[in-house]
Formats: C-alpha cells, sequence, structure tokens
C-alpha cells in the first residue's frame, strides 16, 4: 500500500481490514492526479482502470464502486455484484469483496462488528446525512449492517464500532440555512454543528453532525475525523481531491475511497 493512504486506528478485529486511500499513487494527470478512482468525472478510462488494479492489488480484494447518489439506498454485496450499482451504503459478509466509498469532500463511514462477522460502508453529503424526517443514509447503512452481523438494538454498543474518515471540514464548508433547518428539524442539537457566517450563511460541522446521529442510534465506539485540519479535504490540498475546491478553479476533481473488507 502507498505510504501516503491512511490506515484506521480503531479497534476492529482481526479479519476486517480498511484503508482510506489520497490522490497519491496512480497514474492520472492534470486535476485528477494522481490516483482518481471515479470514473465519472472527465478522466481517461485507461487511468481510471489503471488506478483501481493498484488499489484491487494493495488490498487483495475487489472493491465494488458504487453509482453513489445521495440517498439512502443500501446494497447487500458479494463477489458477482457489479461497479455501478445504484447505492450509498453497502453492506458484506463476504471475504474478498471491499465496501467502498468514493468521495472528494462527502464522508465516508465505515462500520465494523466486534466479531468481525459483516462490514459496511456509507456516503454521507449532507443530503443523505439530513435524510428524510431523521433517517438518512446512515440510519439505513447501519440496520442493514446489523440484520447481517446479527446485532440487536441493544447490544449496538456493544458490538458495532464505526471509522470516520476525511472530508470538507467545519473551517470550509459553507452552507444555506436550508442546511441548518434540515438537520435541526430531527435534533435540535445538531444547532451546535453550526456557526454562523457573513449573509445569512452558516459554516457546518459534517463529521460532528454523523458523530450526532451514530450516538443517536446507539453507536459509542467513533473513531476516525474529529473535526481538525488535517481530515479537512479542502485544506489539504496535495493529500485529498476536493469537489469544491478544485472543480471551480480546475474544471473537475478526481476521487479517494474509503474501503473495508474482510480478509
Amino acid at each position: 500500500m502507498h505510504g501516503d493512504w491512511l490506515i484506521p486506528d480503531w479497534p476492529a478485529p482481526p479479519g476486517v481490514r480498511a484503508l482510506c486511500t489520497t490522490r497519491r499513487g496512480g497514474v492520472s494527470t492534470g486535476p485528477f492526479e494522481s490516483l482518481n478512482l471515479g470514473d465519472h468525472v472527465g478522466d481517461a478510462r485507461a487511468a481510471v482502470q489503471a488506478n483501481r488494479h493498484v488499489l484491487r492489488q494493495a488490498i487483495a480484494a475487489r472493491p465494488v464502486f458504487l453509482r453513489q447518489i445521495h440517498g439512502g439506498r443500501v446494497a447487500t454485496l458479494d463477489r458477482e455484484t457489479p461497479d455501478g450499482t445504484a447505492a450509498d451504503g453497502c453492506v458484506t459478509p463476504h471475504s474478498g469483496v471491499a465496501c467502498s466509498i468514493m468521495v472528494a469532500d462527502c464522508l465516508p463511514v465505515l462500520f465494523t462488528s466486534r466479531d468481525g462477522g459483516a462490514v459496511a460502508a456509507a456516503h454521507a453529503g449532507w443530503r443523505g446525512l439530513a435524510g428524510l424526517g431523521g433517517r438518512g443514509v446512515l440510519e439505513s447503512t447501519l440496520e442493514s449492517f446489523m440484520v447481517l452481523a446479527h446485532i440487536h438494538n441493544d447490544l449496538i454498543a456493544a458490538k458495532v464500532i464505526a471509522w470516520l474518515g476525511p472530508c470538507i471540514g467545519p473551517e470550509q464548508f459553507e452552507v444555506g440555512p436550508e442546511v441548518k433547518a434540515a438537520f435541526q428539524a430531527h435534533d435540535a442539537r445538531a444547532s451546535d454543528c453550526f456557526r454562523p457566517r457573513a449573509e445569512g450563511k452558516w459554516l457546518a460541522d459534517l463529521a460532528g453532525l454523523a458523530r450526532l446521529r451514530l450516538r443517536a442510534m446507539g453507536v459509542t465506539s467513533i473513531h476516525g475525523n474529529d473535526g481538525s485540519a488535517p481530515w479537512c479535504t479542502v485544506s489539504n490540498r496535495a493529500r485529498f481531491f476536493s469537489h469544491r475546491r478544485d472543480t471551480p478553479a480546475l474544471g473537475a476533481s478526481g476521487r479517494f475511497a474509503a474501503c473495508i473488507w474482510l480478509a
């Protein structure tokens, strides 16, 4: 694996593997330099295929790349699940296939159980995270994961572990009042994740909002992104792709990926 990639520091069981790529280690050029894994952003097809091969060889498993739609649909993966399956969450009890989430400002969230019976991953942009009526992609993914892992509601705190990857940070994520209202409508505590900005705008803490949702569901073992500067995709230009930073200036942005699989 490339030395710049992130390996989660979390108490996952021995049979569970996870990583998060960065923009380093691939063959793409221009705004996609260098390990762009997205085949929908305008990069050369051959370069994306080569980059995906790099990842597959590194993890010795097949990463399944979803067509992420900023919703709450969850796919159950096996070795035959095709790339391009439309979903924003994925779960699997099978070894050799990696739940993979591509991002470039949105938040990737990985799940495992303490006994390693299943793994899951979710793509949490603000729309998918907010969902409808307080039910978003994290709720849908955790529910599907618990079924596969045979975890009852009263055992979530004891058995579920979550890891939050890099995303746009709370000093960079400017949103309108409708975003704040979407989260507060479900949980008044969400207001603590917003700071006022000029002209009616707000700075939102996406990772903080995800932690709030996870705790509300009973998940207490939450690791990774704490909202500090090293986790911010926008601020760390050399390490992470950022749609918000790069697309206005360069016309496009690549995608990195968080993956979790059973060895």
